[in-house]
């Protein structure tokens, strides 16, 4: 993970390089609350969609077993930080102004962003999901123009989608045992 998000950097600086932009990063708690609601509302719908949707429920269920199984508790931080930050500075801070601040940029980058949560063919419905998510979250960076809401909204939704996971499966253990 730490390997991911950091490649992802470097990606995103090489691009800056040879494509200077400004990153319009704006602390503001206001944002900051839309990014909250905008990561929760992700975990809910993404709740949703495993519950309806079997083929997504056994995807998502390889690919975080994959990602989550080896962290503990607290990794639940790294987890939401630094592919939240990285993927978002990469996708909607580089890619898609790069692109255009439009529909086509904003699809793009969306198609980008869920082929990289596409670890093998079967892994699919995880990835339709990931490049909503990224409509999702490149909407939010067009409407607001700051990229701080996509950034707190995709690290809450990867921090509590991690941590719900962790307590189903430690429940599920409990259970077996």
């Amino acid at each position: 993970m730490a390997v991911t998000a950091v490649f992802l950097l470097v990606v995103a600086r090489i691009w800056l390089l040879i494509e200077p932009a400004r990153l319009p990063i704006a602390i503001a708690w206001k944002d900051a609350g839309i990014g909250l609601a905008i990561g929760l509302a992700i975990v809910a719908l993404s709740g949703l969609i495993y519950w309806v949707w079997p083929a997504y429920r056994r995807s998502a269920d390889f690919y975080l077993a994959f990602v989550l199984k080896p962290l503990v508790l607290w990794d639940i931080i790294w987890l939401g930080l630094l592919p939240g930050m990285s993927e978002e500075l990469l996708f909607r801070g580089v890619m898609l102004p790069s692109i255009g601040l439009n529909a086509t940029g904003l699809i793009v980058s969306s198609l980008c962003f869920g082929v990289l949560h596409m670890s093998s063919p079967q892994q699919w419905p995880y990835a339709v999901w990931a490049g909503c998510v990224g409509l999702i979250l490149g909407g939010s960076f067009l409407v607001t123009g700051n990229l701080l809401v996509p950034i707190v909204g995709h690290v809450a939704a990867n921090a509590f989608s991690g941590l719900f996971w962790q307590i189903r499966q430690r429940q599920q253990e409990a259970i077996r045992r």
